[in-house]
């Protein structure tokens, strides 16, 4: 028998050790509460291996966001040389002031040398992409009175916006598509992507071809928390941008939440989850690959909430079976079983609460009537609604972009959109008849606030003739004598 069959047969026969939480049993609130707080950005969703670089890197243990303090702090103070540091930390890669950035001659090769196929599936995921992102967007607004007052709701794209693409575990063309279209669509004039210096990122020439078949031209090999620090305050060769976009890991999460005030940012959209909703209508092995499909991150957090009893077992089994047949099996496992759980609910209406709850970045729910339940949810980054709606539709080629707030954020924030890159202005115009309609009212609360100058900048206008003084006449001027 081949060594790669008998590694394959091993890990099949390894039974997956995912945790079970079974409601109303005593202890199954406390551990809701954990699971949600694991998923949360205060959580520990890092990998080991990010955990023993992050050692080495500082000489003794820190959390996450004592990391990212620490990286984006030096950033601001050292610019370029502290982003170098990190990188040769961090990445393994030794940097410096000229491969930092990829030149256009680099970006102009890989798209020559790309594979045509690449290309047209790019050019069609773009159309998707690019149809459903401008379909969204936001209007000017005008509402006018006349002779009285005119507001208006005046909308712009941002000038600079920077985009930051994993590439650690992998290279993801479809990030650069969900970040650089949404912003594309918006108007979006100077489009800054930063990917990691790995063979899946800014070294991955796939990933520069599609760069250049996107128009963008200001890509950098930078990741991480020194990548965000770099975007957010800047650095020699590297403007600072407008707001910053894009998924991460639980470091790059944290950094954009560290620069948030500074810049803008989209969401906090760390590393990847999924709740699957199922009853007894559900496939067991459908549900088994979704888990697995948000796992093979690594780090990734996949649960199932079911009110089916029996699924648990056809879950695990399905699990136990699936993870031993993909050659990402091992670290999906190390997902499964540090991060994911098989959830028995009471009944649909409890399922509905623990949502809510874990407001996850992917609901995928797969029930007779996924519509129905959708309706019951308000806290999600995304729904797939029915077994042949994986979530993969959405992160490849759908159209509404995969970037989605992640660790429970799903409860007051949105998946990016073109929206997310344009400035609302209001602009107000009135008469001084339309001033002298709200003059009272303004007058009023001004004073309760104690804001009297507030108050006479309007009454001020409205008795005009009481409170400004007429300007003097100028002097007539002598005129010169001719004698």
């Amino acid at each position: 028998m081949p060594r790669s069959t008998m590694v394959r047969d091993r890990a099949a026969s390894r039974v997956v050790k995912i945790k079970r939480i079974l409601c109303g049993t005593s202890n199954a609130a406390t551990q809701l509460r954990s699971l949600r707080e694991n998923l949360s950005a205060n959580g520990d969703l890092v990998s080991a291996k990010h955990k023993k670089l992050t050692q080495a890197a500082f000489g003794k243990p820190l959390s996450p966001s004592e990391v990212v303090s620490r990286v984006c702090q030096d950033v601001r103070q050292r610019g370029l040389s502290a982003v170098f540091h990190y990188t040769e930390l961090f990445d393994k890669v030794k940097l410096n002031a000229q491969s930092f950035r990829v030149t256009e001659t680099e970006l102009d090769e890989a798209h020559a040398a790309a594979d045509p196929e690449l290309l047209d599936v790019v050019r069609r995921v773009r159309m998707n992409i690019i149809s459903f992102q401008s379909g969204l967007l936001h209007s000017d607004a005008v509402m006018t009175v006349s002779g009285s007052y005119e507001l208006q709701v005046r909308y712009r794209p941002l000038n600079r916006v920077g985009l930051h693409i994993p590439g650690g575990a992998a290279a993801y063309p479809s990030t650069l598509l969900m970040t650089v279209c949404p912003a594309q669509a918006a108007g979006v004039k100077e489009i800054v992507v930063v990917m990691p210096p790995t063979a899946t990122g800014g070294y991955n020439r796939e990933q520069l071809a599609i760069c250049r078949e996107l128009g963008v031209t200001e890509v950098y090999r930078i990741g991480g928390a020194q990548a965000i620090a770099a975007l957010a305050y800047g650095v020699d060769g590297l403007h600072r941008v407008d707001m910053i976009a894009g998924p991460g890991n639980l470091f790059v999460t944290l950094a954009k939440k560290f620069v948030f005030g500074r810049v803008g940012i989209d969401c906090l959209a760390g590393p990847s989850e999924v709740v699957v909703v199922a009853d007894q209508q559900a496939h067991p092995e459908y549900i088994a690959i979704d888990m697995i499909a948000q796992a093979e991150h690594s780090p990734g957090a996949s649960v199932l909430v079911t009110w089916h009893e029996p699924m648990l077992d056809e879950v695990s089994a399905a699990l136990t079976h699936q993870l031993g047949q993909l050659p990402r099996g091992d670290l999906a496992r190390e997902s499964l079983e540090r991060f994911g759980a098989l959830v028995l609910a009471r009944d649909a209406a409890e399922a509905v609460q623990i949502v809510e709850e874990l407001a996850p970045e992917h609901l995928h729910i797969q029930t007779r009537d996924p519509e129905g339940f959708a309706e019951k949810v308000s806290s999600a980054g995304a729904i797939f609604l029915g077994q042949y709606t994986p979530v993969a539709l959405g992160d490849y080629a759908a159209g509404p972009s995969h970037v989605l707030p992640t660790g429970s954020t799903a409860r007051y924030a949105n998946g990016l959109s073109a929206n997310d890159f344009l400035r609302r202005t209001s602009i107000l115009a009135f008469t001084k008849n339309g001033m002298r309609e709200i003059a009272d009212d303004v007058v009023y609360l001004a004073n309760k606030e104690g804001l009297t100058a507030h108050a006479a900048s309007v009454s001020m206008r409205i008795h005009e003739s009481s409170h400004v003084h007429p300007r003097p006449p100028k002097k007539a001027e002598k005129k010169a004598s001719s004698k």
